[in-house]
């Protein structure tokens, strides 16, 4: 005999078709369009690899944004018959996309940065610090609009991460052009690239390693699989719990699936509403689904 339970499983996911995170989303594409514009024709004026360099970097965020926007996007699709789960593992898929797309740019950026180091080309320094001033007022604007729906979105934390780094380089960016200014340090243009660089490698090194995790279904980094496996096996009936498997839906939602060992007798549907509440409450787990093996029967009888 089987049933399914869905009493809890949708109770707190918002479906609106235009929430606060798809307005920073959008806010922050048009807002970084325009430092971008603005940072390469006065990174080519003034002959400065950081401003080009953060130029391209910030390009790759717009696309970034782009992407992690459209992944939320397509997050709130409705099941269909052929992807009965909707498009919510879009979200996934655009995080890695996100962070690929950046160690590529790293790449780009030290093998310039690098070679600058060895220019005696001049740079114009007061250019550079006016510039990068206010791509520190943008990407931190972003950032902000970002920081609430980053705290439990790995999509948008990526994109979040990306507007701090960002601000932090450009900080860094004003640094190089006021002690070019001071000292006439035309290298010291090619060592901060090197820099950014290095700060968006570090930025972007653990979410891609998340994301990988994500996307080849380990158990998000946020579950404890033994509290939760104690968390079953106490559960008022339940004498074995096996074949417990927890993944990542997206990356806002988290579904489990697990075989509890429990004594003749049909627990209800009480009993299953009981513990999808409680999963969700402790863990955060919103798609369970629990087959009941009852100790009498000859082979499995399912409750899903």
């Amino acid at each position: 005999m089987s049933n399914h339970d869905h009493h809890h499983h949708h109770l707190h996911h918002d479906h609106s078709d235009f929430d606060p995170t798809q307005r920073a989303f959008a806010v922050g594409v048009a807002l970084n369009i325009i430092f971008v514009a603005v940072e390469l024709f006065f990174g080519f004026w003034s002959n400065s690899l950081s401003l080009l360099a953060d130029a391209g970097h910030n390009f790759s965020d717009v696309i970034g944004l782009v992407i992690a926007w459209g992944a939320v996007i397509l997050a709130k699709r409705k099941p269909s018959p052929r992807f009965t789960y909707g498009l919510r593992s879009s979200t996934i898929l655009a995080a890695l996309v996100n962070t690929m797309i950046l160690l590529v740019a790293v790449g780009g950026i030290v093998w310039e940065g690098v070679h600058r180091i060895y220019s005696t080309e001049a740079v114009n320094g007061s250019v550079m610090v006016w510039v990068a001033m206010f791509g520190v007022l943008i990407n931190t604007g972003t950032a902000l609009m970002l920081r609430h729906g980053s705290k439990n979105d790995i999509n948008v934390r990526g994109a979040f991460l990306h507007m701090v780094a960002d601000a932090a380089v450009s900080l860094g960016v004003v640094v190089s052009g006021l002690l070019v200014l001071w000292q006439g340090w035309f290298w010291l243009d090619g060592v901060m690239s090197v820099l950014i660089a290095g700060v968006i490698l570090w930025s972007t090194w653990s979410l891609f390693r998340e994301s990988i995790n994500l996307v080849l279904h380990a158990v998000p980094e946020n579950i404890d699989v033994g509290s939760v496996h104690k968390y079953l096996a106490g559960l008022h009936g339940v004498t074995e719990v096996h074949d417990l498997h927890i993944w990542a839906m997206s990356t806002t939602e988290i579904a489990l699936t697990a075989h509890l060992l429990m004594p003749a007798g049909h627990p209800g549907d009480k009993f299953l509403s009981e513990v999808s509440i409680g999963l969700e409450k402790h863990f955060r787990i919103d798609h369970p689904t629990l087959q009941i093996e009852i100790a009498s029967c000859a082979v499995p009888c399912g409750i899903a």
